[in-house]
């Protein structure tokens, strides 16, 4: 049976909230609540939380989680993934990037993605969930994919893509389906390892999407459909989205 370990990134400083994984939502941390959602999978071995920050580092072993310290250097929360784990069980078979700004992620989002490593072909698995309204498909800050016949990732933008000719911006979603990122990432450990080697590439630094950079090196990443929605506090006035799970 294969170790599946989620790993929760945090970061105290945050340029648009800072201090986001220790915010309180009706009576628990964000970050608190990431991790209890991530323990309720039914593929994960275990979970561990990966921060920078003693005060996350204090709040976390305060509430009963595990949690890693790593360095304040690391460009992006793969990076920081790969000291954790090898760090927290470097046998470790798979690792779960679960973005820790996703306070009521569903677990079956985890176990989706867990489960497609069944497959020994897989390198790195993802998430998307088709986007049904323009507000989605023309904001820069909710990345889409393209993505093959054989279900992988061909391309990730800021920008809707394809492109599509002779029909206006307002009806492009009722003529080609599109499909929104969901930011959850899967790696078999030794991938993950030959991924943080990489040195950023141009697609990325274009786009700012690091999985560019993999795409770009060669390496595949599955994207399986989701119909889950996921809600993402980046800045202070999103926490009017969780109102309805509240």
């Amino acid at each position: 049976m294969s170790v599946i370990i989620g790993i929760i990134p945090a970061r105290f400083a945050s340029s648009r909230f800072p201090g986001k994984p220790l915010i309180d939502i009706a009576g628990k941390s964000m970050i608190q609540r990431v991790y209890e959602q991530t323990k309720k999978s039914k593929s994960i071995t275990d979970v561990v939380v990966a921060t920078d920050d003693e005060k996350i580092e204090k709040h976390v072993l305060s509430f009963g989680g595990k949690v890693v310290m790593t360095s304040s250097l690391h460009q992006s929360g793969t990076d920081r993934c790969f000291e954790a784990i090898e760090k927290f069980n470097s046998t470790a078979d798979v690792v779960i990037n679960i973005q820790g700004d996703e306070p009521f992620i569903h677990p079956e989002q985890i176990d989706i993605a867990a489960k497609c490593f069944e497959n020994k072909e897989v390198q790195i698995v993802t998430l998307a969930k088709t986007i049904s309204a323009n507000t989605d498909l023309f904001n820069p800050n909710v990345p889409k994919v393209i993505i093959d016949n054989n279900g992988n990732g061909i391309y990730f933008s800021r920008h809707p893509l394809p492109y599509l000719r002779g029909k206006e911006n307002n009806e492009w979603h009722n003529h080609h389906t599109y499909y929104k990122h969901i930011g959850l990432y899967a790696y078999r450990r030794e991938i993950l390892g030959k991924l943080t080697a990489l040195k950023q590439s141009s697609l990325e630094l274009a786009e700012s999407l690091e999985q560019l950079r993999w795409i770009e090196n060669g390496y595949k990443i599955k994207v399986e459909i989701t119909d889950y929605e996921s809600v993402a506090i980046d800045a202070p006035e999103d926490l009017k989205k969780l109102e309805k799970f509240l």
